[in-house]
């Protein structure tokens, strides 16, 4: 009798222990629908993705795309090869939730910059992350969208970025940067009031150069605090054409050279102090014969007669300062600006001087650089 009731308790717990897995079972199976149910209505309209393998603390995400939108210059504005998100598992019960990593790996990433200077990257992904959030089938969305989250590191590995400029001409002017490797360091949603630590790394290839970037300090994101230090070395200027050399005619090119730059940034309440340094490495201008062309705002026969005696280095130093929350302040066209200046310092060339050895042409943008200078 005793034994039997030691079967039937044994028959019992047994019992209990699978009916136990089962309900964990299926509880997982509809945290991993709940899953991929929000990625891909995360993703919207413009994404796709082959395949989501939901393992215990893992997220891999197969071959992701998000479409470009009809005004997009490039068919896509993301894609990668793989996503992998890390989660910590207990905070899916205690919060906040916590993401102990997120890897892109074998990427493309497209950033647009409009005419107006306003920057675009990951268009409306933002936007059907919010939809999904505010669907009216539960509150329970509402409170997940309001959720504290943290994001320990985003990564990027063995990918490229390209960059749309549709400030200086139209179509966007096209800069690739390959090689990429990125990091994205402790991101605290939904306030983005921490610090986050950003570096990024990359390679610019040009006629005759390839060249490397490197981008790296911390940001508050919410109000935009940072301090961040960027380097070029060794980029071809041909590959910086339009951003340096204003064309009146086809023919103007800058056919040799390469630039050097360190640019150590600090915004504190909108506020930006920028003291940075230039150098322009055997630099070469091509002649035109077009009096309106331009290199950094001076002529180019006067930049080039300048130029015989000092083509190995030129080395230019400025400083950035400005509100960037007041509309007439332009920080590409500061830069533009007081490189102008330095540059025309640099080759000793005067206004006047410009004036007089360009014609009458000229005279008005000697003028121009005279008022600039101050001289």
């Amino acid at each position: 009798m005793a034994g039997s009731s030691a079967r039937r308790g044994a028959l019992w717990a047994i019992g209990i222990v699978v009916a136990l897995v089962v309900v964990a079972i299926g509880g997982w199976l509809f945290v991993v629908h709940q899953m991929k149910e929000r990625i891909i209505e995360t993703l919207g309209p413009n994404g796709s993705v082959e395949e989501i393998d939901v393992g215990f603390g893992h997220v891999t995400l197969s071959r992701v795309r998000l479409r470009g939108p009809k005004d997009w210059p490039a068919s896509d504005a993301m894609r990668a090869e793989r996503i992998v998100l890390d989660v910590d598992m207990h905070s899916l019960i205690a919060k906040p939730v916590h993401l102990r990593s997120v890897s892109v790996d074998n990427y493309y990433l497209s950033i647009v910059r409009s005419a107006d200077g306003r920057v675009r990257i990951l268009p409306g992904l933002r936007e059907t992350a919010q939809e999904a959030n505010a669907t009216p089938d539960s509150k329970e969305r509402e409170e997940h969208a309001r959720e504290e989250k943290l994001i320990d590191r985003v990564s990027f590995e063995r990918g490229s970025m390209e960059f749309f400029d549709g400030s200086v001409q139209n179509p966007p002017y096209r800069v690739l940067i390959g090689d990429a490797r990125a990091t994205v360091d402790h991101i605290h949603l939904p306030a983005l009031n921490d610090r986050t630590e950003l570096s990024m790394t990359g390679s610019i290839k040009g006629p005759s150069h390839t060249g490397n970037v490197t981008w790296a300090g911390w940001m508050v994101i919410a109000n935009k605090d940072s301090q961040t230090r960027v380097t070029w070395r060794n980029v071809d200027v041909a590959t910086l054409d339009p951003y340096l050399l204003k064309k009146a005619g086809a023919r103007a090119a800058v056919t040799g050279g390469t630039i050097d730059l360190s640019i150590d940034s600090t915004v504190k309440d909108y506020r930006i102090h920028a003291p940075g340094t230039l150098t322009l490495n055997h630099l070469q201008i091509s002649e035109t014969g077009n009096p309106l062309d331009t290199f950094l705002s001076i002529p180019t026969k006067a930049a080039i007669a300048a130029l015989k005696d000092r083509k190995e280095q030129i080395k230019l130093d400025f400083v950035l300062e400005g509100d960037l929350r007041d509309p007439k302040f332009s920080l590409s066209e500061s830069l533009s600006k007081k490189l102008a200046a330095g540059f025309a310092k640099a080759l000793g060339v005067s206004a006047e001087g410009v004036a007089r050895g360009a014609g009458d042409t000229v005279r008005g943008i000697g003028n121009a650089l005279k008022n600039l200078l101050g001289q």
